[in-house]
């Protein structure tokens, strides 16, 4: 909806009701997300704790509260499928496959890590489980998303490209030209936009005149879903059949996921932009304290329920064994040698051939002829320019 939101005025963002209700799930597929869930914020939790030893350098952003959006979705894509991501992707990368000791190692700023260590936190970058990216750009992952599909479609592949963006992506440029194009060329592409509300400090409500997301992209001619992004049932049920009228049309697709981050935007963020009394709200419909909940409840006619305590707590312990094993790992890690700083930065001399360029017989290199109904200026030589 349409808002206009006075500066001085105060804004409250409150939550939807805690998910609730049966998970209709077998128990190995619902334990398998719990357990993607409870590793996801043991990993934030203990990157948080890390960063205020000084182990971490750099920025940080912490995927604590929206963890049903990654793992509920990422668990309805195909391996082959494309995942474009942002610098809040811990996350993403470890739902896709990647191991946790290459995502600490690359925290840590190792050459264990997935990059070498050259990428840190915000760009985890995987090519084995399709993950492109970890981008530190908002909004920078767009248009990648959109060239990948792309190429999917040139090359006749089947694979489509889910792409992760927030809410302040929406105010870029390269939202609205990745959307047009997406539609324009009828792109196998998932914008799965994961709307917490508020983009670094900004609510949405004083950044966008239209806060409801769908209705931007609808503008498109494309699909669009909004779903509760704290319910990680509706969110994998959502994203079956986004996927699902994606591969159907071979035409982009967007999925409002509307969540909420409990801690800071970074490491750096006072939080001075958002009540204490808001986070603790939605923190009552977080999304692992009430699916771990609801796997706890007997069903309807007074079954057995798919987790008890027990199970829970063993499945904690794996998980920290998991955590304490990829630290263990990033701390016995090596640093980059001194003399491989500027490695990748210049190409080794002597590497390169320069292109041979086609020339007229006055000796100088031809330019193209200039566009029919465009108008066109010749490039100025070098010595022209003196």
């Amino acid at each position: 909806m349409t808002r206009k939101t006075p500066v001085n005025q105060k804004i409250e963002h409150r939550p939807p009701p805690p998910p609730a209700g049966p998970v209709p799930w077998d128990k190995d597929f619902a334990l398998q997300l719990l357990l993607d869930m409870l590793r996801i914020r043991r990993l934030e939790e203990k990157a948080a704790e890390l960063y205020g030893e000084g182990k971490i350098r750099g920025f940080l952003h912490l995927y604590i509260g929206e963890e049903a959006v990654a793992v509920g979705a990422l668990h309805a894509l195909a391996p082959e499928d494309n995942v474009v991501a942002t610098y809040r992707e811990h996350g993403h990368a470890l739902v896709r496959g990647m191991p946790m000791q290459a995502i600490m190692a690359e925290m840590y700023g190792k050459q264990e890590g997935c990059a070498r260590g050259h990428g840190g936190s915000m760009h985890l970058f995987d090519a084995a489980t399709r993950l492109y990216g970890g981008n530190a750009i908002v909004g920078g992952g767009l248009p990648l998303a959109t060239g990948l599909a792309l190429a999917a479609k040139l090359q006749g592949e089947t694979r489509l490209t889910a792409c992760f963006f927030g809410d302040g992506a929406v105010a870029e440029g390269a939202f609205h030209e990745s959307l047009n194009l997406a539609a324009l060329w009828k792109l196998p592409v998932l914008f799965c936009c994961e709307n917490n509300l508020y983009g670094m400090g900004t609510a949405i409500e004083r950044a966008e005149a239209q806060t409801d997301l769908c209705v931007k992209a609808a503008s498109y001619g494309m699909p669009t879903f909004a779903v509760d992004g704290m319910d990680i049932v509706d969110v994998h049920a959502t994203m079956q059949k986004a996927v699902a009228k994606v591969r159907k049309s071979a035409g982009p697709v967007f999925v409002e996921f509307r969540t909420y981050r409990f801690r800071a935007h970074s490491m750096f963020d006072a939080e001075l932009y958002r009540d204490k009394a808001e986070v603790a709200a939605w923190q009552k419909c977080g999304p692992l304290h009430t699916f771990t909940a609801r796997l706890k409840a007997k069903d309807a006619k007074g079954g057995k329920a798919k987790l008890t305590e027990k199970e829970f707590l063993e499945l904690d312990k794996r998980v920290q064994a998991e955590v304490a094993e990829a630290v263990a790992f990033a701390e016995a890690g090596s640093w980059e040698p001194v003399e491989d700083l500027l490695k990748d930065v210049h190409t080794p001399e002597g590497t390169v051939t320069a292109a041979p360029q086609a020339s007229t017989k006055a000796g100088r290199a031809k330019s193209p002829a200039p566009r029919s109904g465009r108008r066109s200026s010749k490039p100025t030589s070098a010595r022209g320019r003196r």
